[in-house]
């Protein structure tokens, strides 16, 4: 007689933040293999163990403060600590160590833990790596484009008008009523209308970010994250909202010294290396070495391309303290 059939489900009970909107991720076992489904997607794992994680993210704040934000979520792990799939979300703890004993997989608490040794963990990627957050993108209607576009040109219009007749001033009262009627209807397209320029902005910002990349000032993917120098001298890591400390350049004890950009097995990223050649901080992802190589020369920084092993992948992982998950 065969082995009972193992059917073990769980979902999560809120975002990976506060206040973020319930992943649809369903995360199910079935007695030989963890299947992740979400949005039409499906991916399948076999992990050798589960890891609950917690880390606080420091945030811009509108008044040029900073905010602390936890991140939460679960990640499978290969033999070696590297992540197959992380599922950002709120899982519910009691919830995931009866999940992962009924499924007779490792759990790896990760709550006490800190932030920096979570991150780094994180940032450690296993070949096929995915993430899934479950929140599908939304499809705005056929017609709302075509309205923002014609709102966004009226707008234009009334303002240059405006403008020209000397009512500058009736235009920054109406653009204030539409910024408050924005407000208090949600309907965040309508702002074009009173802020024209803004069809323009992304245009514009991506031709600045292309110059700047071509003078050697930054380098990274469009998205980001980014590298740029600070006025103080020292390397800032551009994570969006994200607030991280810079790093002093340098051959001093923690000053950056160099930048390895590697490839291994159908993974790349960086490392930010010191004057040892040791790690100081991991950020995964795509990289042009072109970019690299003119923000490094202007910088008087020195750069690597390498395709490491495994085992130089894990060495480099365990020795590096901070990471861009």
């Amino acid at each position: 007689m065969g082995c009972d059939h193992v059917d073990v489900r769980l979902v999560p009970c809120g975002g990976a933040i506060a206040g973020a909107p319930c992943p649809s991720t369903v995360l199910s076992w079935d007695g030989d293999a963890l299947t992740a489904s979400a949005d039409g997607e499906s991916v399948r794992v076999r992990p050798a163990s589960l890891y609950h994680y917690f880390y606080d993210q420091v945030m811009e704040a509108p008044d040029s403060g900073s905010s602390t934000q936890l991140v939460t979520g679960l990640a499978a792990l290969d033999a070696d600590g590297l992540v197959m799939l992380d599922l950002p979300a709120n899982w519910q703890p009691s919830q995931v160590r009866d999940f992962a004993m009924q499924a007779g997989l490792p759990l790896v608490d990760g709550e006490r833990e800190p932030g920096p040794k979570v991150r780094s963990l994180l940032s450690g990627r296993a070949p096929g790596w995915r993430r899934l957050h479950g929140l599908g993108a939304p499809r705005p209607a056929r017609w709302r484009m075509p309205l923002i576009y014609g709102a966004g040109l009226a707008g234009l219009v009334l303002m240059v008008y405006l403008v020209s007749a000397g009512l500058g001033t009736a235009w920054r009262g109406l653009a204030t009523v539409g910024m408050l009627l924005i407000d208090l209807i949600q309907v965040k397209w309508l702002m074009v209308a009173f802020s024209p320029m803004l069809l323009a902005v992304g245009p514009i910002r991506a031709g600045l970010r292309r110059r700047r990349a071509r003078m050697g000032a930054i380098a990274g993917p469009p998205v980001g994250p980014n590298l740029s120098i600070t006025a103080a001298g020292g390397l800032h890591i551009d994570q969006g909202r994200e607030k991280l400390p810079d790093i002093a350049i340098g051959h001093a004890d923690g000053g950056v010294a160099s930048l390895l950009l590697y490839q291994h097995e159908g993974l790349s990223g960086l490392f930010v290396m010191d004057g040892r050649n040791q790690p100081l901080h991991h950020i995964p992802g795509p990289w042009s070495p072109d970019d690299l190589h003119r923000f490094t020369e202007r910088n008087r920084l020195g750069l690597a391309v390498h395709r490491i092993t495994r085992q130089e992948y894990l060495a480099l992982l365990r020795a590096c303290r901070h990471a861009s998950p």
